[in-house]
């Protein structure tokens, strides 16, 4: 049977932050903040673009200096249409629920359209239906491409494979990042040491500098989060003045290359070498998906003014500042002094030297808390395989830790800056992750335009082409370099892209095993009060992914084993498409069967970005939950009722927990009876006494001035009793093994590397916080 959910009680809402009633002082105070978190990456991206140009035999400065002042037009441009016009002013607007990046971008359209192939689909059909009813009642016309998504799944798999392409070379983009920004940082020995000094000591330096950035990891951003944005500023204030100083110096008419007339003088001169050096101009605008993506963490607002007020005005400082200066200097030797360090007053270098390290690291660590960041989204989402989420800051949210991310990313990052030892192939690969990036989300976003903005196809059509042509220029200039670089994103991109499809795969089909063969309801109420078993003291939670029926490990185990607890609950934990889901949203209560059976279903949803709760404080909602579903009439509320022959209703309802009046005392362990005095009352922010006071432990007593007539408080003293004798939790361990006569290449799939994936990830993240002496694990082999 189908699980019907209640009007009011299927559709969690993402938390959308609402900082639009915030005083100018705050949003000017998140803008100063966002310096040192959003701005890091772009911020340093002067270090190597002129560098990254020049490099090679692509191109080559002359005395006429149409090369220099095509590039600084390009760069101008680049960072004016891509990183203002496109994000700052566009892309900002389409947050999740406040929410930004690749895969949020694709979770907005899902919720938008019947497009999600995530288990639970249920739960995308539930946070539609509002969505739907509104549209019907206003005649709002379904746009075609909404109804070809619905319709096809091939187009939902293809919509899906492109946001895991994206997701993919962001996570390219954390490991090469860190090794172009420290890289490029510490190459300014180069000028400040004696001869060839310098071959000996910038690869050490710059892998010590790597290996400190990540192993300091786990501390969280927050410990010297003070340090990012005074740091950030002090480099902006650089590399700005020392711009204003090389115009005023030695070229006050470098504003003339601002005019597109000069890329057009750029490409005609330069042809085929102009071309191909796009990829490295391209990287002026680095990390202006970083602003998209830790959307989350300040207001569209304060990013926007940080941008435009500083970050903007300091970066075409810096730009013009060094084209002016490389504009009256032609007797080098080698491309590599045009190039920042070049353009520095010589009695600056080791100070300016010491404050670009410094935004070096800062960038990076934007980008691999980025990069944790949607690891955890794809996670939450059946995308990736379960890794150990630590959360590093208690006050500011998505601040989190990934261990085994963290030491695989530096790794790789090692790995890549020792093979490369050069900021030419190192900025080649970049360049090819940032550019792929960005065109992920202009086709995400075109389809945002028209299917969650209900605008003109037309205008969505304008966007595309637009953005997508320029972004196809620079797309195809850094794909030509394959051979120097560039195919480091794409062999990373493909690994991760063959793990996370694998293992959404695997999901999918062990979820739909498990929708096949779960249990009638019928057949458990057919049983009888006792279900055919004896019934125990205590709670029994039987976790499953199922919203309605039985697992089928509830058979397998009874069958084997035919007893029970007094009280059985079958929790259901789902991560749902939204950044948040408000608590008072959380818990989705039902009953199964009459009310002596004790059965309740219980539906736990957390967003991609909430933060799952520990044990104790898990046990004290869930038990506030079904109480005050109790308290509240149960099924005896007006429900929907699940087919005609059975005269029982399972309906669930959206509990906020906590309003039931109970009480919590303090008992000492030894004590196995005895009545101690209430002496507070649990509410939401209450921590159990049992975590302040080990030798303590702390039980829920019903006031008897409670306002309940006799049968609920039966049914709730009942609970409480059961409460009182302890919890257990069940959980499935189950094998999955591709049955006879499937294909070889499923075989392979399902056999070795969804296996070898499963054996060598975390469980479940709420797994990890049950105790362990009250787990009990059931054994199923899935044949799919």
């Amino acid at each position: 049977m189908d699980l019907e959910v209640a009007h009011g009680a299927g559709s969690p809402r993402g938390k959308k932050e609402k900082r639009g009633g915030e005083s100018w002082g705050a949003v000017l105070l998140l803008a100063y903040q966002s310096l040192g978190v959003v701005y890091g990456d772009v911020a340093t991206s002067p270090l190597y673009v002129y560098k990254s140009a020049f490099a090679g035999d692509d191109i080559r400065h002359s005395a006429g200096n149409e090369e220099i002042y095509g590039v600084l037009s390009f760069v101008f441009w680049t960072l004016t249409l891509i990183s203002l016009l496109k994000y700052v002013l566009i892309v900002l607007r389409a947050d999740d629920g406040g929410e930004g990046g690749t895969f949020a971008l694709y979770s907005l359209i899902c919720r938008h359209v019947r497009a999600g192939l995530l288990p639970g689909g249920g739960t995308r059909e539930d946070l539609m239906a509002e969505q739907d009813k509104a549209a019907a009642a206003v005649g709002r016309r379904v746009s075609r491409a909404r109804t070809l998504l619905e319709r096809y799944r091939v187009l939902q798999r293809l919509l899906l494979l492109f946001a895991l392409l994206g997701t993919c070379m962001v996570i390219g983009d954390g490991v090469l990042t860190p090794a172009v920004s420290v890289f490029s940082a510490v190459s300014g020995l180069e000028l400040s040491m004696e001869k060839e000094h310098h071959k000996y000591v910038e690869l050490p330096v710059t892998c010590a500098i790597l290996i400190c950035l990540f192993a300091l990891q786990h501390y969280g951003t927050h410990r010297v989060g003070f340090l990012f944005a005074p740091i950030v500023c002090i480099w902006l204030l650089c590399i700005s003045t020392i711009g204003l100083y090389n115009i005023i110096r030695w070229n006050h008419h470098v504003y003339r290359a601002l005019s597109p007339y000069y890329m057009y003088q750029f490409l005609k001169k330069t042809q085929t070498g102009g071309w191909m050096s796009l990829g490295g101009i391209l990287l002026c605008v680095t990390g202006s998906e970083a602003m998209y993506a830790d959307l989350g963490h300040f207001s569209q607002a304060s990013i926007q003014i940080a941008f435009v007020s500083v970050v903007y005005p300091s970066l075409v400082l810096a730009y013009m500042g060094q084209a002016a200066y490389i504009s009256q200097h032609h007797s080098f030797e080698s491309s590599y002094h045009i190039g920042f360090y070049v353009s520095v007053p010589e009695k600056l270098r080791w100070p300016v030297l010491v404050i670009a390290i410094l935004a070096a690291v800062v960038g990076s660590q934007a980008i691999i808390t980025g990069t944790f960041s949607i690891i955890k989204q794809c996670s939450a989402l059946s995308c990736f395989p379960g890794v150990k989420i630590v959360h590093t800051s208690s006050t500011v949210h998505g601040q989190i830790y990934i261990p085994e991310v963290n030491w695989i990313l530096m790794i790789l990052c090692l790995a890549v800056t020792i093979g490369f030892n050069n900021t030419k192939h190192l900025a080649n690969a970049q360049g090819l992750a940032v550019i792929t990036v960005m065109l992920v989300t202009t086709c995400l976003m075109s389809l945002v335009i028209v299917l969650c903005w209900n605008k003109s196809i037309f205008l969505a059509l304008g966007f595309l082409l637009f953005f997508g042509t320029i972004e196809v220029l620079y797309f195809s200039a850094s794909l030509v370099k394959f051979h120097e670089g560039a195919w480091v994103p794409i062999t990373l991109s493909f690994i991760f892209m063959i793990v996370m499809s694998v293992w959404h795969y695997g999901t999918i089909k062990k979820y739909e095993f498990d929708v096949q063969n779960k249990v009638s309801v019928n057949w458990l109420l057919n049983l009888g009060p006792s279900l055919g078993i004896v019934r125990v003291r205590g709670i029994g939670l039987i976790h499953t992914e199922l919203m309605s029926g039985i697992p089928a490990i509830f058979s397998h185990f009874v069958t084997n084993l035919p007893a029970f607890h007094q009280v059985l609950v079958f929790l259901c934990v789902k991560s749902v498409p939204v950044p948040h889901v408000e608590p008072e949203e959380r818990f989705l209560v039902g009953r199964i069967g009459p009310k002596e059976y004790r059965l309740y279903r219980v539906i736990v949803r957390y967003g991609y970005r909430d933060v799952q709760q520990d044990d104790l404080e898990f046990e004290k909602d869930l038990i506030h939950s079904i109480a005050e579903f109790i308290r509240s009439g149960g099924s005896d509320q007006n429900g929907l009722m699940e087919g005609s022959s059975e005269k029982t209703c399972e309906r669930l309802s959206s509990i906020s927990s906590g309003a039931v009046p109970l009480w919590e005392e303090e008992q000492n362990g030894e004590e196995a009876d005895g009545t101690a005095s209430p002496n507070k009352e649990i509410n939401q922010q209450t921590v159990s006494s049992a975590q302040a006071q080990p030798k303590k432990r702390a039980r829920f007593v019903l006031p008897k001035s409670a306002q309940v007539d006799g049968e609920v408080r039966s049914e709730l003293q009942e609970l409480m009793d059961a409460r009182e004798a302890g919890m257990s939790f069940i959980l499935g361990h189950s094998h999955m093994k591709a049955k006879s006569g499937s294909s070889f290449v499923k075989r392979i799939v399902i056999n070795f590397f969804y296996e070898f994936l499963r054996r060598n990830s975390r469980g479940p993240s709420y797994a990890a916080n049950i105790p362990h002496a009250s787990t009990l694990e059931v054994g199923m082999v899935y044949q799919v």
